[in-house]
This record gives C-alpha cells, sequence and structure tokens, in this order.
C-alpha cells in the first residue's frame, strides 16, 4: 500500500488487496453502512469491473435491531448496491439480546449469518473491512486482557469460521486512506455513534491512540507488532506439531483407543512448557464438549500436572489416578506414568 495514510487507493492498489480471490465462485460483501465497508463495496465492485470473468459478488448487511437508524442505513446501502451493479440482503439478528457482553454476542450473531448468506449463494469467502487502525485496537484489547501468543498475534488476513473463510483484505489499510477513497469517488456513508461510545472498550481505547502515536506507538508500529507475533506463534505451532509426533512414536506400541488422547507423562514433562500448553489445549479443544478452554485455566491445570510428575510413582495410591478433573467438557487424568483426556460425562441436570 502506499505509505500515504491519506491518499485514496488507486485501481492498481486495489487488484493487488483482491488479488487472492480471483478464482473464487463467489464473495459476500459484509457491509454496515459505515466508511469501511461501503469503501470495501465499492474497491470490490471496481475490481470486479476490471476482470474479464472472476467471482460473483454478494453485499450482506446484518441488522442487529439494536439501534433505528440501522435500517435505513441497510437501505442506503442497498441503494448503492445497486448503483454498482451488486445484489443486496438485509439479515436481521432477531430475538431477546443480553443485557451484558452485548459487543460479542453481537459479532457473533453477524457472522452466524454471513456464514448462513455465504452458503445461500455459493461463496467460498466472506469478506469484512477490517483495517490496520482495527488491528492496533484489537492488540491492545487482547493485550489488557492477558492473551496468550496467538491472541496477540491479533486478526489474520484468511481465518476459517464456520466452514466459511473469513478474508481481510484491508487489514494493512488505514481507515483515513478508505475515507480518502470515497471522498475521492463523492460516495456517503453513515456514522455509527456506537463506534464512539465510551460505554464500549474499543471505543475507549480508540480515544487513546493518539497518545500512543505520539509516543511512538502508532496503528503501523502495533501492527508491526501483531505481525511479528503471529510468526513466532506459527513457529510454536510447528514445533507443536513435532511433539505430537514425537510422542506418538513414543507410543507406538500402546493401543489406541478412539475418542481418546493420551500421552507418556516423563516425555510430555520433558518439552517445553509453551508446547505443553498448546499440546493440552489442542486435546481439550478437540475432545471436550463445551468450548474453547481458556489459558488461564489450562495454564492452571498444567501447572498441577508438573507437581504431580515430578512427585512420581511415589504419588500414586492403590493404582488410582494421580489427577483426575474436568474442564471445557474435557476429563483430564494422570494415572500409571500416562496423561489422558477424554470426553468428560454429561454433567447431572439439577433436580435429577
Amino acid at each position: 500500500m502506499s505509505d500515504d495514510d491519506n491518499s485514496p487507493i488507486s485501481a492498481r492498489e486495489a487488484r493487488r488487496l483482491f488479488a487472492g480471490l480471483k478464482t473464487s465462485p463467489a464473495l459476500v460483501l459484509a457491509v454496515s453502512g459505515g466508511p469501511d465497508s461501503v469503501a470495501l463495496m465499492w474497491l470490490a465492485a471496481r475490481w470486479r469491473r476490471s476482470l474479464a470473468r472472476g467471482p460473483q459478488l454478494t453485499v450482506v448487511t446484518v441488522d442487529h435491531g439494536l439501534r433505528p437508524e440501522a435500517a435505513r442505513e441497510a437501505r442506503e446501502v442497498k441503494r448503492l448496491a445497486a448503483e454498482l451493479g451488486l445484489p443486496h440482503r438485509t439479515l436481521r439478528w432477531r430475538g431477546a439480546k443480553p443485557k451484558t457482553g452485548l459487543p460479542a454476542a453481537a459479532r457473533e450473531a453477524r457472522y452466524r449469518l454471513l456464514a448462513q448468506a455465504a452458503r445461500a449463494v455459493g461463496a467460498s469467502h466472506v469478506l469484512t473491512a477490517h483495517t490496520r487502525d482495527d488491528q492496533a485496537e484489537t492488540l491492545l484489547m487482547r493485550m489488557l486482557r492477558g492473551s496468550g501468543l496467538a491472541g496477540l498475534s491479533a486478526m489474520a488476513g484468511v481465518s476459517e469460521r464456520d466452514g466459511i473463510m473469513l478474508a481481510r483484505p484491508l487489514l494493512d489499510v488505514p481507515k483515513a486512506q478508505l475515507i480518502a477513497t470515497l471522498k475521492r469517488a463523492k460516495v456517503g456513508f453513515a456514522d455509527d455513534p456506537s463506534n464512539r461510545d465510551t460505554a464500549f472498550t474499543r471505543p475507549r481505547l480508540r480515544t487513546l491512540l493518539p497518545q500512543l502515536a505520539a509516543e511512538g506507538g502508532d496503528a503501523r508500529t502495533l501492527v508491526r507488532l501483531a505481525s511479528r507475533l503471529a510468526r513466532a506463534n506459527a513457529a510454536l505451532e510447528v514445533l507443536a506439531d513435532g511433539a505430537e509426533r514425537f510422542l506418538r512414536l513414543r507410543d507406538r506400541d500402546v493401543a489406541p483407543q478412539a475418542g481418546v488422547r493420551s500421552f507418556e507423562a516423563s516425555a510430555f514433562a520433558a518439552l517445553p512448557e509453551e508446547v505443553r500448553l498448546r499440546l493440552l489445549l489442542r486435546a481439550i479443544d478437540a475432545l471436550g464438549h463445551e468450548g474453547p478452554a481458556e489459558l488461564g485455566k489450562v495454564e492452571s491445570l498444567m501447572a498441577v500436572f508438573d507437581r504431580a510428575i515430578a512427585a512420581g510413582p511415589r504419588a500414586a495410591a492403590n493404582g488410582r489416578p494421580v489427577l483426575k478433573q474436568t474442564l471445557a467438557g474435557a476429563l483430564i487424568s494422570l494415572a500409571g506414568g500416562r496423561i489422558r483426556i477424554a470426553p468428560a460425562p454429561p454433567r447431572r441436570r439439577k433436580g435429577a
């Protein structure tokens, strides 16, 4: 991209942004009506017109039912999509809304509806308009939550969700460039006041960015940090893959059990701490039935494992498990020198 954060995006730069999607059969563009998503729609439409053959584009707006202006904004997106020659659908998040955790719940609903729309039109990808500014804010939010290395890698350019690929072609583009692009094209956009509502975490952090930039921590620097952390995280995933293969080789004479993962405890304990954490997380997430395990809880579990393994065979009594614990719907135990992870029995209903 251009080094000038306030310059409009050229047709040549746009072709580079969307180049990897040229062979897709169809794409869904997630467009709310704000400047970022309207710019995504305008740029994608211009790019598609430059191709002799290319993917079918469908614009989808999700109305969360949280603001009275949302229906009008969806109609405006539909009008602009029609001017660009693109089909448009408005999907509504119906039902009761939670009193707490509203942004997260709205985000889950939005991605669920977008995935449904993608399947309906045979799209391989949903395109969202996350920008460099969004990436910097995401990194700060996750730092404040104490996220692990995977979380601090922030958003990936392409990821999978609900069986559909999510693509973020504008992830290295500053918001200012998108606004400059729309101004040059004389294209209007909506202003969502919730983006400035300091009742929510992201808008509060947004107000701090100018102060961080004054100290050298601008969006470009924060995104560079996220990219470096993503690179380190990818390297650790390769190490974890190798560790899994190593543990399987150690167990080549152990008969496998369906729906169970187990490791030789002493070999597991000899691995680096971060690799052990990742192996436990993988196994618990694969076999548990209560959603992804929290990193902090897995760290606590591993500390208990380390103490039990260090105690050696003396800790076992009458052949009973030295440790037995459930986490995220998985049953994790240490017995006979082996760590075993399996699905936990269903919880008993109250009153049953």
